[in-house]
């Protein structure tokens, strides 16, 4: 397995799962991607990406052999989709907008599959609905410090500073980590592949 994605949630979600990988990051420009598809639904846009990052890797030699997954996640407020803020002052505004209120984290997982010289490929994407707790200005100031948000998908994440303020996740919460382990086994069992066969069995000291 080759993961097209630098994220450190994503290989921890892979290595928990006892799925061995190698990282492989991709070049894709995901503005440029988005730019091309203005039409595209903030769940489409995820895909997108995720297909983008996952064939671009899958050209390289490095992926030669493996089964390459891309993924790309899009958090949906007010039927807007909002991609990684970069900015403090962007990630203020957002959560400031986002406190009490619901919004969909969308992941778009891509899987190709480039072993015996065969490239095929498909794509699944996974959804869940988050609720947020009402969050003060301070609170929202505090995290925003951290520098967590900047970089994540909707300005927050589950998995860190930001699960305080998380009331309730509707669907995978391994959705909004970024990587759904259960749609990738859809996605493997469609490649023909159980996700089992990825396991080692333990060692037993004596």
């Amino acid at each position: 397995m080759v993961l097209a994605s630098k994220s450190p949630a994503r290989t921890k979600l892979l290595t928990e799962a006892g799925i061995p990988h190698r990282i492989v990051v991709s070049a894709v420009d995901e503005v440029a991607v988005a730019d091309a598809h203005p039409e595209a639904a903030p769940g489409e846009m995820a895909l997108l990406l995720a297909r983008a990052k996952a064939e671009a890797v899958a050209t390289l030699p490095e992926a030669a052999g493996a089964l390459v997954l891309g993924c790309d996640s899009v958090f949906e407020f007010d039927g807007e989709a909002l991609g990684k803020p970069y900015t403090a002052e962007v990630a203020i505004e957002r959560l400031k907008a986002m406190s009490g209120r619901t919004g969909i984290l969308h992941t778009g997982h891509w899987l190709v599959d480039c072993r015996d010289g065969i490239l095929s490929d498909d794509g699944e994407l996974s959804s869940a609905i988050v609720e947020f707790t009402e969050m003060s200005d301070d609170e929202i100031a505090a995290y925003v410090a951290t520098g967590e948000p900047l970089h994540c998908a909707g300005s927050f994440t589950i998995d860190g500073f930001g699960g305080a303020f998380l009331a309730r996740v509707e669907g995978d919460p391994h959705t909004v980590i970024g990587l759904s382990v259960s749609t990738l086994r859809s996605l493997l069992a469609r490649a023909g592949v159980s996700l089992t066969d990825f396991w080692r069995p333990a060692v037993v000291a004596r």
